[in-house]
Protein backbone atom coordinates (compact mmCIF):
# COMPACT_ATOMS: atom_id res chain seq x y z
CA UNK A 1 0.00 0.00 0.00
CA UNK A 2 1.01 3.52 -0.78
CA UNK A 3 2.93 5.49 2.96
CA UNK A 4 0.27 8.49 2.98
CA UNK A 5 1.02 11.97 4.29
CA UNK A 6 -1.90 13.52 6.52
CA UNK A 7 0.17 17.34 5.88
CA UNK A 8 0.49 19.23 3.11
CA UNK A 9 4.00 20.71 1.67
CA UNK A 10 3.08 24.67 3.15
CA UNK A 11 2.71 23.10 6.60
CA UNK A 12 6.42 21.35 6.27
CA UNK A 13 7.46 24.90 4.64
CA UNK A 14 6.12 26.85 7.27
CA UNK A 15 7.73 24.89 10.77
CA UNK A 16 11.08 25.12 8.17
CA UNK A 17 11.25 28.61 7.84
CA UNK A 18 9.97 29.19 11.13
CA UNK A 19 11.98 26.14 12.86
CA UNK A 20 14.32 24.35 10.69
CA UNK A 21 15.03 20.81 9.88
CA UNK A 22 15.25 18.49 11.33
CA UNK A 23 11.75 17.90 12.98
CA UNK A 24 9.21 15.48 14.31
CA UNK A 25 5.66 15.86 12.93
CA UNK A 26 2.70 14.22 14.90
CA UNK A 27 -0.82 13.97 13.78
CA UNK A 28 -3.65 14.14 16.28
CA UNK A 29 -6.13 12.45 14.14
CA UNK A 30 -4.30 9.09 13.44
CA UNK A 31 -3.03 8.66 17.16
CA UNK A 32 -6.96 9.14 18.19
CA UNK A 33 -8.07 6.97 15.63
CA UNK A 34 -5.93 4.23 16.59
CA UNK A 35 -6.82 4.46 20.45
CA UNK A 36 -10.53 4.20 19.52
CA UNK A 37 -10.39 1.37 16.93
CA UNK A 38 -8.20 -0.74 19.95
CA UNK A 39 -10.83 0.43 21.96
CA UNK A 40 -13.77 -0.61 20.33
CA UNK A 41 -12.59 -3.96 19.13
CA UNK A 42 -12.04 -4.86 22.75
CA UNK A 43 -15.11 -3.70 24.00
CA UNK A 44 -16.62 -6.85 24.87
CA UNK A 45 -14.78 -6.74 27.44
CA UNK A 46 -15.84 -4.17 30.05
CA UNK A 47 -13.16 -3.26 32.13
CA UNK A 48 -10.73 -3.27 28.97
CA UNK A 49 -8.47 -0.55 29.25
CA UNK A 50 -5.29 0.66 26.89
CA UNK A 51 -2.15 1.81 29.16
CA UNK A 52 0.12 3.73 26.99
CA UNK A 53 3.52 2.56 26.64
CA UNK A 54 5.10 6.15 27.81
CA UNK A 55 8.68 4.82 26.73
CA UNK A 56 7.23 5.27 22.82
CA UNK A 57 6.88 8.90 23.25
CA UNK A 58 6.92 10.24 26.48
CA UNK A 59 5.76 13.48 25.45
CA UNK A 60 2.91 14.91 27.73
CA UNK A 61 0.82 16.48 25.12
CA UNK A 62 0.56 13.25 23.54
CA UNK A 63 -0.52 11.32 26.58
CA UNK A 64 -3.02 14.46 27.50
CA UNK A 65 -4.63 13.33 23.90
CA UNK A 66 -4.75 9.75 24.76
CA UNK A 67 -6.10 10.55 28.22
CA UNK A 68 -9.26 11.71 26.70
CA UNK A 69 -9.36 8.39 24.49
CA UNK A 70 -9.50 6.35 27.93
CA UNK A 71 -6.16 5.33 27.88
CA UNK A 72 -3.56 4.84 31.11
CA UNK A 73 -0.20 5.40 31.04
CA UNK A 74 2.41 1.96 31.17
CA UNK A 75 5.44 3.46 33.05
CA UNK A 76 8.68 1.74 33.49
CA UNK A 77 10.81 4.74 35.06
CA UNK A 78 10.94 8.20 37.75
CA UNK A 79 10.55 10.08 34.83
CA UNK A 80 7.69 8.05 32.90
CA UNK A 81 5.64 8.48 35.94
CA UNK A 82 6.41 12.53 36.19
CA UNK A 83 5.31 12.78 32.69
CA UNK A 84 2.36 10.68 33.52
CA UNK A 85 1.58 12.98 36.40
CA UNK A 86 1.64 15.69 34.48
CA UNK A 87 -0.19 15.12 31.91
CA UNK A 88 -3.35 14.10 34.39
CA UNK A 89 -2.70 10.39 34.15
CA UNK A 90 -2.62 9.30 37.96
CA UNK A 91 -3.92 6.27 40.47
CA UNK A 92 -4.77 2.69 38.44
CA UNK A 93 -4.51 4.29 35.47
CA UNK A 94 -0.92 4.42 35.79
CA UNK A 95 0.64 0.68 35.53
CA UNK A 96 4.47 1.05 37.05
CA UNK A 97 6.81 -2.54 35.46
CA UNK A 98 9.77 -2.76 37.46
CA UNK A 99 12.59 -2.86 35.78
CA UNK A 100 15.92 -3.51 37.76
CA UNK A 101 13.84 -0.30 40.23
CA UNK A 102 15.59 1.74 42.71
CA UNK A 103 13.41 2.62 45.64
CA UNK A 104 12.66 5.83 45.43
CA UNK A 105 10.56 5.12 41.67
CA UNK A 106 8.44 2.42 43.69
CA UNK A 107 8.05 5.35 46.20
CA UNK A 108 6.77 7.73 43.65
CA UNK A 109 4.39 4.89 42.02
CA UNK A 110 2.89 4.20 45.24
CA UNK A 111 2.30 8.37 45.94
CA UNK A 112 0.96 8.07 42.87
CA UNK A 113 -1.03 5.59 43.37
CA UNK A 114 -0.18 3.18 40.34
CA UNK A 115 -0.70 -0.20 40.13
CA UNK A 116 2.60 -1.85 40.71
CA UNK A 117 3.84 -4.51 38.11
CA UNK A 118 6.74 -7.10 39.74
CA UNK A 119 9.64 -8.19 37.49
CA UNK A 120 11.53 -10.83 40.22
CA UNK A 121 10.20 -12.62 42.80
CA UNK A 122 13.20 -10.97 45.11
CA UNK A 123 11.48 -7.42 44.93
CA UNK A 124 8.55 -8.47 47.30
CA UNK A 125 11.25 -8.30 50.52
CA UNK A 126 12.51 -4.91 48.73
CA UNK A 127 9.09 -3.73 48.24
CA UNK A 128 8.21 -4.43 51.52
CA UNK A 129 11.55 -3.70 53.23
CA UNK A 130 11.45 0.85 51.19
CA UNK A 131 7.90 1.02 50.29
CA UNK A 132 5.97 -1.20 51.78
CA UNK A 133 3.21 -3.73 50.43
CA UNK A 134 0.76 -2.04 48.25
CA UNK A 135 -2.84 -2.77 47.90
CA UNK A 136 -2.92 -4.35 44.85
CA UNK A 137 -0.20 -6.28 43.17
CA UNK A 138 0.82 -7.83 39.55
CA UNK A 139 3.47 -9.65 39.00
CA UNK A 140 5.32 -10.15 35.49
CA UNK A 141 5.47 -13.81 33.61
CA UNK A 142 8.25 -15.33 31.54
CA UNK A 143 7.17 -18.63 30.03
CA UNK A 144 10.79 -19.01 28.93
CA UNK A 145 10.83 -22.50 27.41
CA UNK A 146 7.49 -23.20 27.63
CA UNK A 147 7.04 -20.21 24.88
CA UNK A 148 9.41 -20.81 22.00
CA UNK A 149 7.52 -19.17 19.46
CA UNK A 150 7.26 -15.07 19.95
CA UNK A 151 10.17 -12.56 20.41
CA UNK A 152 12.59 -11.17 18.07
CA UNK A 153 15.52 -9.05 18.17
CA UNK A 154 13.95 -6.36 19.91
CA UNK A 155 12.73 -8.15 23.41
CA UNK A 156 14.63 -11.06 22.45
CA UNK A 157 13.35 -14.97 23.35
CA UNK A 158 11.38 -15.36 26.40
CA UNK A 159 14.21 -17.61 27.47
CA UNK A 160 16.65 -14.96 26.79
CA UNK A 161 14.94 -11.87 28.03
CA UNK A 162 15.93 -10.29 31.11
CA UNK A 163 12.08 -9.81 32.21
CA UNK A 164 9.66 -11.43 34.20
CA UNK A 165 9.26 -14.58 36.79
CA UNK A 166 9.82 -18.22 35.63
CA UNK A 167 6.40 -20.27 36.17
CA UNK A 168 7.70 -22.27 39.28
CA UNK A 169 8.39 -18.49 40.88
CA UNK A 170 5.25 -17.40 39.65
CA UNK A 171 3.24 -20.08 42.00
CA UNK A 172 5.53 -18.80 44.91
CA UNK A 173 4.97 -14.83 44.67
CA UNK A 174 1.44 -14.91 45.09
CA UNK A 175 1.24 -17.18 47.32
CA UNK A 176 3.68 -15.12 49.21
CA UNK A 177 1.35 -12.30 48.74
CA UNK A 178 -1.77 -14.16 49.73
CA UNK A 179 -0.14 -15.14 52.54
CA UNK A 180 1.06 -11.46 53.14
CA UNK A 181 -2.54 -9.86 52.88
CA UNK A 182 -2.92 -8.98 49.74
CA UNK A 183 -6.21 -9.69 48.28
CA UNK A 184 -6.33 -7.45 44.53
CA UNK A 185 -4.19 -9.45 42.13
CA UNK A 186 -3.37 -8.74 38.34
CA UNK A 187 -0.95 -9.99 36.16
CA UNK A 188 0.98 -9.21 33.25
CA UNK A 189 3.64 -10.84 30.29
CA UNK A 190 4.89 -9.07 27.45
CA UNK A 191 6.74 -11.37 24.69
CA UNK A 192 6.14 -10.13 21.59
CA UNK A 193 7.43 -7.10 20.20
CA UNK A 194 6.63 -5.52 16.80
CA UNK A 195 4.34 -8.80 15.61
CA UNK A 196 1.94 -8.51 12.43
CA UNK A 197 0.71 -12.30 13.57
CA UNK A 198 -2.45 -12.63 14.80
CA UNK A 199 -2.07 -15.81 16.01
CA UNK A 200 1.13 -14.92 18.17
CA UNK A 201 -1.49 -12.42 20.42
CA UNK A 202 -3.73 -16.18 20.26
CA UNK A 203 -0.73 -18.05 21.98
CA UNK A 204 -0.50 -15.12 24.52
CA UNK A 205 -3.65 -14.97 25.66
CA UNK A 206 -4.35 -18.77 25.81
CA UNK A 207 -1.02 -19.00 28.22
CA UNK A 208 -2.36 -16.90 30.19
CA UNK A 209 -5.79 -16.91 31.17
CA UNK A 210 -4.64 -21.12 31.46
CA UNK A 211 -2.18 -19.61 33.91
CA UNK A 212 -4.61 -17.65 35.73
CA UNK A 213 -7.22 -20.53 36.28
CA UNK A 214 -4.78 -22.80 37.56
CA UNK A 215 -3.56 -19.98 40.10
CA UNK A 216 -6.87 -19.60 41.20
CA UNK A 217 -7.68 -22.77 41.80
CA UNK A 218 -4.30 -23.81 43.31
CA UNK A 219 -4.13 -20.56 45.74
CA UNK A 220 -7.74 -19.94 45.97
CA UNK A 221 -7.05 -16.21 44.62
CA UNK A 222 -9.50 -13.94 42.64
CA UNK A 223 -7.56 -11.68 39.60
CA UNK A 224 -8.75 -8.51 38.71
CA UNK A 225 -6.90 -7.87 35.41
CA UNK A 226 -4.25 -9.51 32.82
CA UNK A 227 -2.00 -7.34 31.04
CA UNK A 228 -1.32 -9.36 28.06
CA UNK A 229 1.17 -6.58 27.22
CA UNK A 230 1.87 -4.26 23.78
CA UNK A 231 3.33 -6.03 20.60
CA UNK A 232 0.46 -4.88 17.90
CA UNK A 233 2.76 -4.37 15.02
CA UNK A 234 2.79 -1.72 12.21
CA UNK A 235 3.37 -1.93 8.42
CA UNK A 236 6.89 -0.48 8.28
CA UNK A 237 6.77 -1.46 4.89
CA UNK A 238 4.58 -0.57 2.05
CA UNK A 239 3.83 -3.99 1.35
CA UNK A 240 2.78 -5.24 4.31
CA UNK A 241 -0.94 -5.43 5.66
CA UNK A 242 -2.13 -3.83 8.93
CA UNK A 243 -3.13 -6.14 11.25
CA UNK A 244 -6.24 -7.06 11.96
CA UNK A 245 -7.12 -5.94 14.60
CA UNK A 246 -10.41 -7.56 14.80
CA UNK A 247 -9.09 -10.98 14.63
CA UNK A 248 -6.44 -10.43 17.52
CA UNK A 249 -9.57 -9.31 19.80
CA UNK A 250 -11.80 -12.31 18.44
CA UNK A 251 -8.98 -14.92 19.18
CA UNK A 252 -8.44 -13.04 22.84
CA UNK A 253 -12.20 -13.81 22.98
CA UNK A 254 -12.50 -17.52 22.42
CA UNK A 255 -9.15 -17.61 25.00
CA UNK A 256 -11.25 -15.99 27.36
CA UNK A 257 -14.46 -18.12 27.02
CA UNK A 258 -12.99 -21.33 27.27
CA UNK A 259 -10.13 -20.82 30.23
CA UNK A 260 -12.32 -17.66 32.71
CA UNK A 261 -15.95 -18.12 32.00
CA UNK A 262 -15.13 -21.55 31.18
CA UNK A 263 -13.88 -21.94 34.52
CA UNK A 264 -16.34 -19.74 35.77
CA UNK A 265 -13.86 -17.35 37.61
CA UNK A 266 -14.94 -13.75 38.20
CA UNK A 267 -15.04 -11.51 35.34
CA UNK A 268 -11.67 -10.16 34.33
CA UNK A 269 -10.01 -7.01 33.07
CA UNK A 270 -8.12 -6.72 29.73
CA UNK A 271 -5.34 -4.39 30.38
CA UNK A 272 -3.02 -4.09 26.85
CA UNK A 273 0.19 -1.20 26.88
CA UNK A 274 0.55 -0.44 23.14
CA UNK A 275 2.96 2.27 22.37
CA UNK A 276 4.18 1.57 18.66
CA UNK A 277 0.36 0.75 17.37
CA UNK A 278 -1.16 3.74 18.88
CA UNK A 279 1.40 6.42 17.80
CA UNK A 280 3.90 4.92 15.59
CA UNK A 281 2.29 5.59 12.07
CA UNK A 282 1.19 8.92 12.86
CA UNK A 283 4.62 10.65 13.53
CA UNK A 284 7.00 11.74 10.77
CA UNK A 285 10.97 12.31 11.30
CA UNK A 286 10.92 15.59 8.29
CA UNK A 287 14.89 16.25 7.03
CA UNK A 288 16.73 18.03 4.18
CA UNK A 289 19.21 17.58 2.15
CA UNK A 290 22.68 18.68 3.17
CA UNK A 291 25.01 17.16 0.70
CA UNK A 292 24.89 14.33 -2.10
CA UNK A 293 27.99 12.50 -2.12
CA UNK A 294 29.46 10.59 -4.97
CA UNK A 295 31.91 7.75 -4.36
CA UNK A 296 31.56 4.26 -4.60
CA UNK A 297 28.10 4.71 -4.23
CA UNK A 298 25.90 7.49 -4.30
CA UNK A 299 25.18 9.05 -0.77
CA UNK A 300 22.34 11.77 0.37
CA UNK A 301 23.42 13.51 3.08
CA UNK A 302 20.54 14.99 5.68
CA UNK A 303 20.51 17.65 8.49
CA UNK A 304 19.04 14.27 10.54
CA UNK A 305 21.19 12.16 11.87
CA UNK A 306 20.92 8.29 13.56
CA UNK A 307 21.11 10.44 16.90
CA UNK A 308 17.28 11.67 15.72
CA UNK A 309 16.01 8.10 15.05
CA UNK A 310 18.40 5.13 16.04
CA UNK A 311 16.14 2.27 15.11
CA UNK A 312 17.96 1.64 11.45
CA UNK A 313 21.47 2.00 12.73
CA UNK A 314 20.16 -0.15 15.73
CA UNK A 315 18.38 -2.59 14.52
CA UNK A 316 18.33 -2.58 11.13
CA UNK A 317 15.18 -1.54 10.77
CA UNK A 318 13.39 -0.08 7.84
CA UNK A 319 11.87 3.50 7.91
CA UNK A 320 10.07 4.43 4.19
CA UNK A 321 11.17 7.38 2.75
CA UNK A 322 9.23 10.09 0.80
CA UNK A 323 10.61 13.27 -1.03
CA UNK A 324 8.49 15.88 -0.90
CA UNK A 325 7.02 17.22 -4.08
CA UNK A 326 9.06 14.29 -5.73
CA UNK A 327 7.66 11.05 -7.09
CA UNK A 328 9.67 8.32 -8.67
CA UNK A 329 12.83 5.32 -7.97
CA UNK A 330 15.58 7.18 -10.59
CA UNK A 331 18.46 6.84 -8.26
CA UNK A 332 19.57 4.43 -5.49
CA UNK A 333 20.92 6.31 -2.60
CA UNK A 334 22.49 5.51 1.23
CA UNK A 335 20.34 7.86 3.15
CA UNK A 336 23.05 9.24 5.49
CA UNK A 337 23.38 11.36 8.80
CA UNK A 338 26.37 13.48 9.77
CA UNK A 339 27.76 11.23 12.68
CA UNK A 340 31.15 9.62 12.70
CA UNK A 341 29.47 5.97 12.33
CA UNK A 342 29.01 4.42 9.44
CA UNK A 343 26.14 2.69 10.74
CA UNK A 344 24.30 6.88 10.67
CA UNK A 345 22.62 5.31 7.79
CA UNK A 346 18.57 5.23 7.64
CA UNK A 347 18.41 3.39 4.57
CA UNK A 348 20.95 1.85 2.28
CA UNK A 349 20.23 1.18 -1.12
CA UNK A 350 16.89 2.97 -1.23
CA UNK A 351 15.30 4.13 -4.95
CA UNK A 352 14.23 7.43 -4.59
CA UNK A 353 13.86 10.66 -6.98
CA UNK A 354 16.72 12.22 -8.45
CA UNK A 355 17.62 14.51 -5.30
CA UNK A 356 19.22 17.50 -5.23
CA UNK A 357 20.23 20.15 -2.23
CA UNK A 358 17.35 21.38 -0.17
CA UNK A 359 15.14 18.60 -0.72
CA UNK A 360 13.06 17.44 1.76
CA UNK A 361 12.58 13.88 3.02
CA UNK A 362 9.47 12.64 5.12
CA UNK A 363 10.91 9.85 6.85
CA UNK A 364 7.65 7.56 7.90
CA UNK A 365 6.59 5.75 10.89
CA UNK A 366 8.77 7.38 13.41
CA UNK A 367 5.99 8.82 15.96
CA UNK A 368 7.11 5.62 18.41
CA UNK A 369 10.28 4.58 19.81
CA UNK A 370 11.73 8.12 17.28
CA UNK A 371 12.50 11.06 19.23
CA UNK A 372 12.46 8.98 22.61
CA UNK A 373 15.69 7.11 21.68
CA UNK A 374 17.78 9.98 20.99
CA UNK A 375 21.09 11.20 21.93
CA UNK A 376 23.80 13.62 21.94
CA UNK A 377 26.73 11.86 20.73
CA UNK A 378 29.14 13.74 18.85
CA UNK A 379 27.38 16.74 20.44
CA UNK A 380 24.42 15.91 18.11
CA UNK A 381 21.27 17.82 19.46
CA UNK A 382 17.59 16.57 19.77
CA UNK A 383 15.21 17.60 17.31
CA UNK A 384 12.22 19.91 17.79
CA UNK A 385 8.36 18.04 18.01
CA UNK A 386 5.13 19.43 16.65
CA UNK A 387 1.83 18.77 16.65
CA UNK A 388 -0.64 18.91 14.18
CA UNK A 389 -3.90 19.11 15.42
CA UNK A 390 -7.30 17.70 14.09
CA UNK A 391 -8.48 21.36 13.48
CA UNK A 392 -5.25 21.93 11.19
CA UNK A 393 -3.21 23.63 13.41
CA UNK A 394 0.19 23.34 14.00
CA UNK A 395 1.08 22.91 17.96
CA UNK A 396 4.84 22.86 19.21
CA UNK A 397 5.15 20.10 21.95
CA UNK A 398 8.82 20.60 22.15
CA UNK A 399 11.19 22.60 21.78
CA UNK A 400 14.87 22.01 19.67
CA UNK A 401 17.38 21.59 22.14
CA UNK A 402 20.46 23.66 21.93
CA UNK A 403 24.24 23.92 22.94
CA UNK A 404 23.02 25.62 25.83
CA UNK A 405 21.50 22.79 27.07
CA UNK A 406 23.99 20.60 25.96
CA UNK A 407 26.55 22.44 27.94
CA UNK A 408 24.32 22.92 30.87
CA UNK A 409 25.25 19.74 32.56
CA UNK A 410 29.18 19.90 32.48
CA UNK A 411 31.47 21.38 34.78
CA UNK A 412 34.21 23.56 33.41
Amino acid sequence: MKKEIPFNSKIIEKIKKEHGTPFYLYDERGIKSAARDLNEAFSWNKGFKEFYAVKANPNPRILEILKKESCGADASSLAELIVADRAGVRGESIMFSSNNTPAGEFKKAKELGAIINLDDISHISYLEEYVGIPDIISFRYNPGVLRESGGNEIIGTPKEAKFGLTKEQIFEAYETMRDKGVSRFGIHTMVVSNELDTKQFMYTAEMMFELVADLSRELNIDFEFVNLGGGLGIPYHPEQEEINLNAVSASVKKAYEKHIEGNNLPDLKIFMENGRYITGPYGYLVASVRHIKHTHKDFVGLDASMSDLMRPGMYGAYHHITVLEKDGEDTIYDVTGSLCENNDKFAIDRNLPKLERGDVLIIHDAGAHGHAMGFNYNGKLRPAEFLLAENGTVEMIRRAETLEDYFNTLEF
